[in-house]
């Protein structure tokens, strides 16, 4: 059997949870969740985030721009509104992640299982064959004994 007939029979114990490999969803609104969700935690966000912020604070006190003075309640709406809609997604995204994680946790152990009665099963049929073969030696031995007597009284 090839490595790619034996990896496509483990993950055979994965096919009745493939719906959770999505974090959100297959739908285009569990698309565009999974993008939210993994821009919120790309370092090109975070630095970006803070680039902003530092201008907007940097403009406003120097009353460079006049739309948010201290103490930058605007800056803080949008603060709450991205946390607003960060947080679920986020939370959605670790409960599923746990769901995909106990299921394949749950697959990998029916295949160990599987495996284990595999092993068994050679392991018997392999004390069988071994049986057989020093049963063979025996039998001849015997007859190679019987032989040699009826030669050597000759």
């Amino acid at each position: 059997m090839s490595s790619d007939q034996s990896a496509a029979g483990h993950f055979r114990f994965h096919q009745p949870h493939i719906n959770l490999h999505a974090p959100f969803g297959t739908g285009g609104f569990g698309r565009a969740a999974e993008a939210f969700a993994r821009a919120f935690g790309s370092p090109i966000f975070v630095f970006g985030q803070t680039a902003i912020v530092l201008l907007w604070i940097g403009a406003n006190a120097a009353h460079l721009a006049g739309f948010d003075p201290y103490p930058f309640i605007l800056l803080n709406l949008a603060f709450s509104l991205q946390a607003a809609y960060a947080a679920p997604l986020i939370l959605l995204a670790q409960t599923r992640q746990a769901r995909r994680d106990l299921a394949n946790a749950r697959a990998d152990a029916r295949h160990r299982e599987e495996l284990a009665q595999a092993n068994l099963e050679l392991l018997r049929r392999n004390t069988d064959l071994t049986e057989h073969v020093a049963e063979l030696a025996r039998r001849i031995d015997r007859l190679t004994a019987e032989i040699h007597g009826k030669v050597v009284l000759r």
